[in-house]
């Protein structure tokens, strides 16, 4: 069956246009209730989450609508970061968790996803049954059977709790100065207490949403704001989380970047050290070759997905590892969270920090990064660039200047109606110049098929 809403992460896109529809989100939660309420016994119970978007109190009123039609309860956690919504489904029992977030995109956007009972993204199957019972009239439970909703109170404070346990008990963040960039999104009010209450000294910024600001000029899609915050206060580091709190990005004090890839490095590399690193990492097309030759040396198997984290979780459980991630900063730690978590990915690097006396600096200094450029062309989601004869010839043509010095990668975003054109190798000014005049061939491929 052909996929109508569910795109790569949940149901996305610009509010008022479909599916982000008043009539389209009520009949999703409708659907959703009937499908994820089926068996046990009395009423099963939802959980539903946000953040800091304007829209959100729309789409959080049509969602508890639906799932009150379909006879489920529904529990209101208010503006909370995505894993924090995966690891609340899990420990309260709940039949599932709604996330109403579009991530990193712009205030104007708004998505819905879902999570298991396990906290775990939904299968295949389970979406599709969805979709397929959204085709159907909304029936309404009888009044005897409607759903309740009820606030989540404690959600935050739980939350934070948990965050906290998966740092070494033995250790603290004391003598640190830490910048936490928020994104003006759902970590805001829980970010900067989870590092201040391990004694680090907390510099919060973009903390103060207004429904509009989110991602705006900061957060994990903008680390150049945390760079100069950092500097200006001379911090030891930055934490930069997304709008809805599983990205990270990281400053060393001298306000170099640390991206997904030496994330992933540094975390890797302290836990084969400590003898906890159970089999390789998992990363995904567009993570820099660099990672992958240092894992060589190192002698830790990695292996690449699909872009996405479903992707990544998916080989992670096929592979029976535990860490893996994508460039972008959406880290994977299984053995502490079941989701990508920028709080928890952080306090992984921050524990490793203080296990071997290192900075940041050091730590990411071990990785040599190709140069890499990615750009994102914008077209009509109809156009598939494997179709198109004139850009499969000029990628032929690139990957053969670059030989076995570099790569290239086309994709459709899932979130964006984007084709990301992505050239690495070990000369930038290649790399530059052969990523623009591919990314020029696929715009004008695209004009074209218009």
């Amino acid at each position: 069956m052909k996929r109508r809403y569910f795109g790569t992460d949940g149901v996305r896109g610009k509010v008022g246009e479909e599916p982000i529809t008043p009539e389209t989100v009520l009949k999703l939660g409708w659907a959703a209730g009937c499908v994820l309420g089926k068996g046990g016994s009395g009423h099963a119970k939802i959980l539903i989450g946000k953040d800091t978007r304007v829209s959100g109190y729309l789409l959080e009123s049509l969602l508890e609508a639906g799932l009150s039609a379909a006879g489920v309860d529904i529990r209101l956690l208010g503006p909370m970061p995505t894993p924090a919504i995966a690891y609340l489904t899990r420990t309260a029992r709940a039949r599932a968790g709604i996330v109403i977030s579009a991530s990193h995109n712009p205030y104007e956007d708004n998505g819905i996803k879902f999570f298991s009972s396990d906290g775990t993204k939904l299968p295949d199957d389970v979406e599709l049954a969805i979709e397929e019972k959204m085709q159907q009239p909304l029936t309404t439970a009888g009044p005897d059977a409607l759903g309740k909703a009820k606030r989540y109170d404690d959600a935050g404070g739980r939350y934070i709790e948990f965050c906290k346990s998966t740092f070494p008990h033995r250790m603290n963040l004391e003598g640190l100065k830490i910048v936490v960039d928020c994104a003006n999104g759902a970590a805001y009010h829980l970010a900067p207490l989870v590092f201040s209450e391990l004694g680090a000294e907390v510099i919060a910024v973009a903390n103060e949403p207004d429904g509009f600001n989110i991602n705006r000029h900061c957060g994990a899609t903008f680390p150049i704001f945390l760079k100069k915050t950092v500097l200006a206060h001379k911090a030891d580091l930055g934490i930069a989380l997304d709008g809805d709190g599983d990205r990270l990005i990281m400053v060393d004090r001298q306000g170099e970047i640390v991206d997904g890839d030496h994330l992933l490095y540094i975390i890797a590399t302290d836990r084969k050290r400590a003898g906890r690193l159970h089999g390789g990492i998992v990363g995904t097309l567009m993570s820099n070759l660099g990672l992958e030759h240092a894992c060589g040396k190192l002698d830790i198997p990695f292996q690449r997905a699909a872009v996405g984290d479903r992707y990544v979780l998916s080989m992670l459980n096929e592979q029976g590892w535990e860490l893996g991630g994508e460039t972008s900063g959406h880290i994977i730690c299984l053995d502490r969270s079941t989701t990508g978590d920028g709080i928890i990915a952080a306090l992984q690097v921050l524990a490793a920090m203080r296990e071997s006396g290192k900075t940041l600096a050091e730590l990411r200094s071990g990785l040599d990064i190709y140069p890499q450029v990615m750009i994102n062309v914008r077209m009509d989601r109809r156009f598939d660039v494997k179709e198109s004869l004139r850009v499969q010839q000029a990628i032929k043509a690139v990957e053969g200047e670059l030989a076995d010095t570099g790569r290239v990668v086309l994709r459709a975003s899932g979130t964006e109606p984007v084709v990301r054109v992505m050239v690495e190798g070990r000369d930038v000014a290649q790399v530059e110049r052969l990523s623009r005049s591919l990314a020029d061939t696929v715009k004008r491929a695209a004009e074209e098929a218009a």
